[in-house]
């Protein structure tokens, strides 16, 4: 019997198989200086770039690609503005106050002079998390006020420790029109000029005054501190008030708002619209609030009457 002769790959010309490619593997990436300009040691987030770790030299060469972008998105970005504004004008949309308007829509400049004074004395009672939220909350009270073009006369009070090292995460907030104390409000402004927001008290403030300043307690707490800031007020022989929700609306719950839907509500009673017109531009809808009887004639099904919502973070007016 002939012997059948076993031919390898090399033999009957098969190539070996490919290799499969790493899909780890980039082009060589490009050597970074390590040096500035000074000749000192180029760091980030504090480290030596020469010391970073692969995970850090990634996050590293991340950000330079988005500093490298930055102008290119710019320019996208002012493109698709203008674009905007073409649009808005074709279809007579009232895009809002101008960049330019806005730069002078100041505090100092504005025309509105009622205070508001949030109330940082709570870094204790919160948790790192619930913190954090308090200081979002407050990014977006600022975004609101500077977007008026009639500004509050904003104040952050008791503004130390714990609540200052989170704000510090935001460069740049010291720049911000907004007043920043150390001090508590009572240490800052005349007793008989305060007003401290809580839905425990019984008085209704039903109109804004100009010489006063409305505290909103800077606490998120989930109810774990329910009367906090009405009993502080209490303490402190201070003037409280509620905002009139119960007048327009009736709630199953606990009136709980976040700060900064407080004060977007006083922003916009203060730019001239009703208190039912701020609850219902400005809140969230949910199942839970129904029209009072009085205003009863209100379409159910309007989308613009008040939707649901997840339940609020404690934050006072209404957040104790």
């Amino acid at each position: 019997m002939e012997e059948i002769k076993q031919l390898n790959d090399d033999e009957v010309g098969l190539e070996p198989p490919c290799k499969k490619p790493n899909l780890d593997q980039t082009e060589e990436e490009e050597v970074l200086p390590t040096i500035d300009a000074d000749g000192k040691p180029i760091l980030f987030n504090g480290v030596e770039i020469t010391k970073l770790t692969k995970t850090q030299m990634k996050k590293y060469r991340k950000m330079l690609k988005w500093e490298a972008s930055k102008k290119e998105k710019r320019v996208k970005e002012r493109l698709k503005m203008k674009n905007k504004k073409v649009e808005a004008k074709k279809n007579n949309i009232d895009l809002g106050p101008s960049r330019k308007q806005l730069k002078k829509a100041t505090m100092a400049n504005s025309s509105c002079k009622i205070g508001i004074a949030i109330d940082l004395s709570f870094d204790d009672l919160m948790i790192p998390k619930d913190l954090g939220k308090v200081i979002k909350q407050i990014l977006r009270v600022y975004t609101e006020n500077r977007r008026s073009s009639a500004p509050m006369q904003l104040h952050l009070t008791s503004f130390t420790g714990k609540s200052r090292e989170e704000m510090s995460k935001h460069n740049g907030y010291e720049h911000w029109d907004m007043n920043f104390h150390e001090e508590s409000y009572s240490s800052l402004f005349p007793k008989e000029k305060l007003v401290y927001l809580t839905s425990e008290s019984d008085n209704i403030i039903n109109e804004l005054e100009e010489d006063k300043i409305y505290i909103i307690g800077g606490l998120v707490d989930h109810n774990s501190h329910k009367g906090i800031c009405f009993n502080k007020a209490v303490k402190e022989g201070i003037s409280h008030g509620q905002l009139p929700i119960g007048e327009y609306f009736t709630l199953k719950t606990r009136k709980v708002f976040t700060i900064n839907q407080v004060f977007e509500i006083l922003l916009r009673v203060s730019e001239g619209k009703t208190y039912k017109e701020a609850f219902e531009s400005t809140l969230p809808k949910r199942n839970n609030m129904q029209p009072t009887n009085s205003d009863a004639n209100v379409d159910q099904n309007d989308p613009n009457s008040i939707e649901k919502i997840e339940e609020s973070e404690c934050a006072n007016n209404d957040s104790s």
